[in-house]
């Protein structure tokens, strides 16, 4: 069925003379509005944005405005914080050859999928095979049971509440089971993000704000088992689509680095243009968000491993113990910052907060500084960055960034307000807390 499917798309986009255009950056966003450049949120969907919904991703035209106004031909684009590929993406529709760094393996892996070639016929082929391999194991009772992870995760879990009914994760794991049997690495890729997409619709939460919540009336409307299959039949078919129509893209290079950015930018070559989004000093790791797909599709194996990937992430939250770097000592704005936080410790829902924004800060330093060596004559650094608050404290963050860049030897080019995000309802929910655009070169 579903090999059928994937091939009745294929024939109509083929059908349709579509198949062999060249994929403009133009055939992709289709000159739709944007709300701002920082984020998606309230503009037309694009093609690969469905194969796992972000919120708060920036639009790819930023990219395309970077390219624009770099004052060099842009060969190589970096992007040190790559999350759900926008950079890499775009650079590809723009013949631009792309370099991302990406921590979270899952998120690694999104972004390769979106990046890679794919042989159609063969991704055809597989897809019809991974389904019926699926069904029949369910059909035989023989399901690949979740042998490690949270235990709050599986039906019976923890006080009476579960994440996902013993019914629907049996046909996720069946279809996990069948999609590792698949030997072309990319087609594997790319069906293990498929399924990945789907985890939060199959379960009993939803991803709100910094967390998950259970839905309401979750127990008396449980999730069909079989939703599993028809769920992963329509959106790999959707995302066939995206492959089939875009794949002419200018450029098919890419360079994918796995791990720590703070310490795997000083490997990268020079490259013309940085473009990135860095996780906001809100005290929120956004590992959490991605736990589903993490613990689920096997990412994470044991509590160390997820223990090793909050290390590995920015200085940006308080999920964990750990040594935080010391705070520069340059900015003056930073230190006022940091001098307020600590005359309200008793205020602070945690008390490792003034650290957290201080080593906040001294990652983005080092960032900046190993990027210096890596820019090209003329070459430019576009950032978008968020303001945090802490009891009545604001992180001016763009303002700190622009006396830490200008220490380090950068010129400021433009600094644009983007919009403004909303404070966490401990400070009253407002929309109080800019976002900004820092242009440096």
């Amino acid at each position: 069925m579903l090999e059928l499917r994937v091939n009745s798309v294929l024939a109509n986009i083929s059908a349709n003379g579509d198949e062999n255009l060249p994929a403009t950056f133009e055939s992709w966003v289709r000159s739709r509005s944007l709300r701002t450049l920082g984020t998606n949120a309230g503009s037309d969907a694009l093609a690969f944005q469905g194969w796992r919904r972000f919120k708060e991703a920036f639009a790819p035209e930023l990219i395309a405005r970077a390219v624009r106004e770099c004052d060099r031909p842009v060969v190589r684009c970096f992007d040190p914080f790559g999350g759900s590929g926008t950079t890499a993406l775009a650079c590809q529709f723009l013949g631009v050859d792309p370099v991302t760094i990406e921590v979270n393996p899952y998120l690694a892996d999104l972004i390769e999928a979106k990046l890679s070639e794919y042989s159609l016929d063969s991704l055809a082929k597989d897809a019809g095979n991974v389904i019926d391999l699926a069904r029949n194991a369910e059909a035989n009772n023989n399901s690949l049971k979740l042998i490690c992870g949270p235990r709050t995760l599986v039906e019976p879990g923890v006080d009476g509440k579960w994440v996902f009914d013993k019914a629907v994760a049996d046909n996720i794991f069946n279809l996990l089971n069948s999609i590792n049997s698949v030997n072309d690495e990319n087609n594997r890729r790319l069906f293990k993000i498929i399924l990945g997409g789907q985890l939060s619709d199959l379960s009993n939460v939803r991803i709100s704000g910094k967390g998950r919540r259970y839905r309401g009336g979750w127990r008396s409307r449980p999730v069909a088992a079989d939703r599993v299959f028809s769920a992963f039949v329509e959106s790999l078919t959707h995302a066939v689509h995206d492959i089939a129509l875009h794949r002419n893209r200018a450029s098919k290079c890419y360079d994918l680095r796995r791990g720590d950015a703070r310490r795997l930018v000083r490997d990268i070559e020079p490259v013309d243009l940085v473009v990135f989004s860095p996780p906001y000093p809100n005290s929120f790791d956004y590992t959490d968000v991605y736990n589903l797909e993490l613990w689920m599709l096997g990412y994470l194996q044991e509590s160390i491993d997820n223990v090793n990937l909050r290390h590995a992430t920015l200085t940006s939250h308080v999920q964990l113990r750990r040594l935080y770097p010391a705070a520069p000592t340059v900015s003056t704005l930073l230190t006022n910052v940091l001098e307020r936080l600590e005359g309200r410790r008793s205020e602070l829902w945690h008390r490792d907060i003034p650290a957290m924004v201080g080593g906040y800060f001294a990652d983005l330093t080092e960032i900046l500084s190993n990027l210096q060596s890596k820019l090209n004559p003329g070459g430019r650094i576009y950032m978008i960055v968020g303001d945090s608050q802490y009891a009545g404290v604001p992180i001016p963050v763009a303002e700190i960034l622009v006396e830490l860049a200008k220490n380090l030897g950068f010129e400021v080019l433009d600094t644009e307000a983007s919009r403004s995000m909303r404070a966490s309802a401990q400070q009253g929910g407002a929309a109080i807390l800019p976002e900004t655009l820092l242009v440096l070169t």
